[in-house]
């Protein structure tokens, strides 16, 4: 247990580490802020001395985690010309995918976190919407390399499969479903035409 009054180095990164073993141990029900500081090992009150409460967590959680799959979403266009096209975007949707779909249905059922999560993607925070603009750049550096058709509407088959990551995480089981990937992998050679 950390000292009363000692700054607690990485705090924030260790309260989300913490939250992220609760709700894969013991699901989203499970998700308090005793819960978090007790598995973080740190005294009961430090979550609130960060946060202005859990929904406030619970929302600066969810957009870390958003944010960290599209940094590596907007890595992709780098990637063109590299590996399988399937591949490259199937690493980018595991990423999407490793969000537990507990704690974004609490973010989205959870009124005041939900507001927080909308006003951040509002103003720029990335979501969703950076992750398909990712998809888009990419698709089209590859179409430009002639490794993804030219008839092909990019924008379309990135929204189409940003679409089908925001179902899969939504409807989709908490934890990694192997047979996922392989979903996805079809879903990219049917909308890029690749094989």
């Amino acid at each position: 247990m950390s000292p009363r009054g000692v700054a607690i180095e990485g705090l924030r990164e260790r309260l989300f580490d913490a939250a992220d073993r609760v709700l894969a141990r013991d699901g989203a029900a499970a998700l308090t802020s005793r819960a978090v500081t007790e598995e973080a090992g740190c005294a009961k009150g430090v979550l609130h001395t960060r946060f202005a409460g859990l929904d406030e967590f619970v929302a600066e959680l969810v957009l870390f985690r958003f944010g960290s799959a599209a940094a590596r979403a907007e890595q992709l266009p780098a990637r063109a010309g590299s590996g399988e096209v399937a591949d490259n975007l199937a690493d980018v949707a595991s990423a999407v995918l490793s969000l537990d779909p507990g704690l974004v249905g609490l973010a989205v059922t959870r009124p005041v976190a939900a507001r927080r999560v909308r006003e951040a993607w509002a103003d720029g925070a990335p979501g969703f919407d950076a992750i398909e603009r990712a998809v888009g750049g990419y698709l089209r550096a590859e179409q430009a390399l002639g490794r993804v058709g030219a008839g092909v509407d990019v924008e379309s088959a990135a929204l189409a499969l940003v679409g089908t990551l925001h179902h899969l995480l939504m409807t989709g089981p908490a934890g990694a479903d192997p047979s996922v990937r392989g979903r996805v992998e079809r879903l990219v050679r049917a909308l890029t035409g690749t094989a």
